[in-house]
């Protein structure tokens, strides 16, 4: 080829090339100017699981858009923040100055979206953050950062649902566990989560805080001495708030390994966890079985899901809740661009869009009130089983658990805010199923329950110890009986006794420094005492009593008052009306009433009084005259019994009638009180004012008979059980009045906040209901009806109307006797 040839043609591949460059740039200008470019600057853990889910997703949602958008074009910087707020305040500056952002999406803690929001307002940028502070009004935040957009998941609604969660099952008191972040601390959560709790009646035993993950050298090693810890705490309800997936991994490991994770035990993970769960492998799935967890529902069915979900090129192939709220994030930027026409030039005019969106995302509804998430969102509890993890019901705010979204629909369409259905069927840790976990720490061999006895109350019937090491009473069977209930629904209850020979307010020291569990005995419930312990439901009532000795009435006149005057009157004159009777139909005929009359008047009185004790000698004749004694001397019969028992009551009725506080005050009378009974006694000095010099310490029963027989007390106070038991055996020396109507009454002692006091509440509630614990009373004690408090003041004469019957019977033989009589005659 010739050089002219070879020119040739170098000259034209120099034109084409040069032609090409000139056309490339006409349709590039021709592109710049028909397209516009917003620029998103996003800041992300790249390294975390979540972090990857999230850049993938939103890189889905830029790309789709991307795709069908004719006239906008999204184009996404993601820089990683490293979980370090000032790494993110950093990043977020290199993005505004030198990328020009027009939004900046925040993914990290809330510690960086509020230094990323300061940056925001000087640039007047809007900043869209995937976290918000629980405890903050966002009224407050949206006036300190304008340009702040909360797209944050409420962190309250989790905790109140896990707050239902423990409430449903009726626990008491929980342990919560969280990691710490050095950036970010807890951001409240503990706080919220302690309120949510006591609306319940529940609290927060213990906190385990955890230091970040990444400054342990020895995780595991840690993690287990941590939690040796929490071993000899009562409560079993693990609730953990927030953890990273490495240090949860060591924590369900540690703690399976130690028996945490027993048939007692209950775990509760927050929704921040849960989320990783789909990262988990088997073996750490293995490790949290029958654990619990909330995630936030969203629907599978929709087009856009699935689209996404073919999308999703992972290693898990389903985008979890924190990948649908990123992907909804960049749904948020293009809605607000489409109604802007493609212009975001005017931020403030782009932030006002942004807030007043108004979709259904593939996270839910997404709309915005005072800058942050408004939505009522719809909660998932899941069970970790097979090592996989299954949902269970539904949970909203207001309806709290339903099997389904339908059921929730429906009781909310209804009004029907009152009806709450049962969590489950839940697999708890062990394996079990059939009922929820105590979630408090059960007794057992090597750790039994430690109960203390009082061998000294103020009658065995309550306690007695015998040898060797035994013990008996009311008080002892009725533990037994608890016991025994417990065991059939939880398994053996292993306990140990040990006596003490101390006050009952030594003997309380011993629960309130937990060197015991409890104390079984005849304990009173009183305010200041439930202060420092738990009391049971009361056993058995208890009021306060003064017990008087027996003493007789005395009076001159005593032997009239058996009969009230008008029986005397009706008496003396049925007396004199069957005389007369007897005289007339007897003086003509019989010679015992015959003779002057003055005989025949003294042998008929004779004979009248004398017939009253059966002692008359006088021999009737006339038939007549027998039917008339007849009726007369059965009359007699009925009279002299009644006087007798009437007469026998008075000689023996009590005084207590004019004996009571005010007479033992003004007198200034000694009176007794239990040794044991401090409280007793601090009532009578300062609701009485009895002075304490009148106040004697008496020391069981023998001690309370020989002061009454010396004279040495008047007077006793007793509570009514002790009261009961004491008029029992003496029935015919002592009586008692009510001084006090009502205390706590008597019950068993356990440790402040024992979730056991509950229990053996309920079956001490059991034992009332199927009449176990009458039985015991009634073995142990005294039926009510054998205490003689509830007797008369004072016994009263018999009158008329009790014998008028007999009376006229009397009067209506003796007037027919004399009629025949007279009769016959004519």
């Amino acid at each position: 080829m010739n050089f002219h040839t070879q020119t040739s043609k170098a000259v034209s591949n120099v034109l084409l090339r040069h032609s090409l460059t000139i056309f490339l740039l006409l349709i590039g200008a021709q592109v710049g100017y028909s397209f516009q470019n917003t620029i998103v600057g996003v800041l992300i853990h790249v390294n975390s699981k979540t972090g990857e889910q999230q850049r993938m997703a939103m890189q889905i949602a830029a790309q789709r858009y991307n795709n069908y958008s004719q006239n906008h074009y999204i184009n996404l910087f993601f820089r990683d923040s490293g979980g370090i707020p000032l790494q993110a305040a950093s990043s977020a500056e290199e993005l505004i100055i030198k990328k020009k952002v027009e939004v900046i999406l925040v993914m990290g803690t809330w510690q960086e979206a509020t230094l990323v929001a300061d940056q925001g307002n000087s640039a007047q940028i809007p900043i869209i953050s995937f976290s918000s502070p629980p405890m903050i009004p966002p009224a407050s935040v949206q006036h300190r950062w304008p340009f702040l957009i909360q797209m944050a998941k409420d962190q309250a609604v989790q905790i109140n649902c896990i707050a239902d969660i423990i409430n449903e099952f009726n626990w008491r008191k929980v342990i919560a566990i969280y990691e710490d972040n050095p950036y970010s601390g807890d951001s409240g959560m503990l706080s919220l989560f302690s309120e949510a709790l006591q609306k319940g009646d529940s609290q927060i035993e213990n906190r385990l805080v955890l230091p970040s993950f990444t400054s342990l050298s020895d995780p595991k090693g840690f993690v287990l001495d941590e939690l040796l810890k929490l071993l000899p705490l009562q409560s079993r309800v693990f609730v953990v708030l927030q953890a990273t997936f490495p240090m949860i991994t060591h924590l369900f490991r540690e703690a399976k390994k130690i028996g945490l994770l027993g048939k007692d035990s209950a775990w509760i993970m927050n929704e921040g966890i849960t989320s990783m769960l789909d990262f988990a492998n088997k073996s750490v799935l293995s490790s949290m079985e029958g654990a619990l967890g909330i995630k936030t529902y969203y629907s599978t069915s929709s087009l856009s899901y699935r689209q996404l979900q073919e999308d999703f090129q992972t290693e898990h192939a389903k985008p979890g809740s924190d990948a649908l709220q990123a992907y909804d994030s960049v749904t948020l930027i293009t809605k607000a661009l489409e109604r802007m026409n493609g212009k975001s030039s005017n931020s403030r005019v782009f932030l006002e869009k942004l807030l007043s969106s108004d979709f259904n995302g593939l996270s839910g509804n997404i709309r915005f009130k005072d800058g942050h998430l408004f939505n009522t969102p719809v909660l998932r509890v899941i069970n970790v089983v097979n090592k996989e993890y299954k949902e269970l019901d539904f949970w909203t705010p207001k309806l709290k658990f339903g099997k389904s979204l339908k059921i929730l629909k429906d009781r909310e369409t209804k009004d029907d805010y009152a009806t709450n259905i049962s969590l489950g069927p839940v697999v708890w840790p062990g394996g079990l199923t059939s009922a929820g976990p105590k979630g408090w720490k059960l007794p057992t061999n090597a750790e039994p329950l430690k109960v203390a006895i009082p061998i000294n109350p103020a009658f065995e019937n309550f306690l007695k110890e015998g040898p060797p090491k035994k013990y008996d009473g009311f008080c002892i069977r009725l533990f037994f009986e608890t016991i025994k209930i417990l065991s059939d629904k939880y398994g053996d209850i292993p306990y140990e006794f040990e006596s003490f020979n101390e006050s009952y307010d030594k003997l309380l020291l011993k629960v309130i420094n937990k060197s015991h569990h409890a104390i079984v005995g005849d304990l009173t419930i009183l305010a200041n005492r439930s202060k420092d312990v738990s009391f049971t439901q009361p056993y058995t009532d208890s009021s306060l009593s003064v017990i008087f000795p027996i003493e007789t009435e005395g009076s001159m006149w005593l032997f009239m008052r058996p009969f009230h005057w008008g029986m005397w009157l009706a008496t003396i004159c049925i007396l004199i009306y069957t005389m007369f009777t007897v005289w007339f139909l007897e003086h003509e005929f019989n010679p015992d009433f015959g003779g002057p009359l003055e005989n025949q008047i003294s042998t008929t009185l004779w004979f009248a009084f004398s017939s009253l004790f059966f002692a008359h000698r006088e021999r009737i004749r006339s038939n007549s005259a027998r039917v008339a004694v007849a009726a007369w001397l059965f009359l007699v019969f009925v009279i002299n019994s009644s006087y007798t028992a009437n007469l026998s009551s008075m000689l023996t009725v009590k005084r207590w009638s004019r004996r009571d506080i005010e007479w033992l005050k003004q007198n200034k009378l000694s009176v007794g009180c239990g040794n044991s009974s401090s409280f007793v006694k601090n009532y009578m000095i300062h609701v009485y004012k009895f002075h304490p010099n009148q106040i004697i310490n008496v020391h069981g029963e023998h001690d309370i008979v020989d002061k009454f027989k010396s004279k040495k007390m008047h007077a006793l106070f007793f509570e009514s059980p002790y009261e009961r038991v004491f008029l029992n055996k003496y029935p015919r020396d002592y009586t008692a009045i009510t001084a006090a109507y009502k205390f706590g009454g008597l019950g068993f002692v356990f440790q402040k906040g024992s979730p056991m006091a509950e229990d053996f509440s309920e079956a001490i509630l059991e034992l009332e209901e199927n009449g176990k614990l009458k039985s015991l009373e009634e073995q142990w004690l005294t039926p009510p009806q054998c205490s003689n408090s509830s007797r008369s003041s004072e016994t009263e004469g018999l009158t008329l109307s009790n014998f008028w019957i007999l009376y006229v019977m009397c009067a209506f033989m003796c007037t027919i006797c004399l009629v025949l009589s007279v009769s016959s005659q004519t």
